[in-house]
């Protein structure tokens, strides 16, 4: 196959699964009473309402070439969410958190299951890209589920944690991006094996 269009795919799958994500957390947060995505325009799927120049697009090209086509991740623009309009802000911005990976997971799910029956659809469908579909949203939910802010994983956290943490927090959110820059550059393959575990025991 082409390489260039496992390539393109790739970034599309990519691109398509993070913006699924971001719209989950606003529509969850429009469930509960939040109305500030949908006022932004952001419960939707195109593109251009989501793309950040930085995580669609510099970073997964940077991670593809450094790692020779092994390793792609990134992100769309966080949907924003105002916790003041939340009954519960601790417990609902939590929930608002887990909305993302979930979608993720289910994207993984409902690929591996079609994988599952690829060979009696008459091989109208290619193994290939349900595999990418199925690594590429596995990757998104466990990266986003490390509690290093600003990922959903701190956010699940400290909806747990009591109050007392919060300068634990504050403290972590100043610094959030330089250490997941880090940890995406010298950490990710702790991760790897979880991935590789769930894609294993889906596929």
């Amino acid at each position: 196959m082409n390489e260039l269009v496992l390539v393109i795919f790739q970034l599309v799958v990519l691109l398509f699964s993070a913006i699924i994500h971001e719209v989950s957390h606003g529509y969850a947060a429009y469930k509960m009473g939040d109305n500030t995505a949908k006022n932004e325009g952001r419960l939707t799927l195109n593109p251009l309402s989501h793309l950040d120049p930085f995580g669609s697009v510099v970073l997964p090209l940077l991670l593809y070439f450094a790692s020779a086509g092994s390793f792609v991740i990134g992100w769309a623009k966080p949907v924003p969410f105002n916790p003041f309009n939340l009954k519960n802000p601790k417990r609902d911005s939590g929930i608002i958190a887990v909305a993302g990976p979930a979608s993720n997971l289910l994207i993984a799910c409902l690929a591996a299951l079609i994988l599952r029956f690829s060979p009696f659809l008459g091989g109208i469908v290619n193994p290939i890209f349900l595999q990418i579909v199925v690594i590429i949203n596995l990757s998104l939910m466990i990266f986003n589920l490390v509690p290093i802010p600003p990922l959903d994983g701190s956010k699940i956290l400290f909806a747990f944690l009591p109050v007392r943490f919060y300068r634990l927090q504050t403290t972590l959110e100043q610094y959030g991006m330089w250490i997941l820059i880090a940890f995406i550059f010298f950490g990710f393959s702790l991760i790897v094996p979880i991935i590789y575990f769930l894609y294993n025991l889906l596929v």
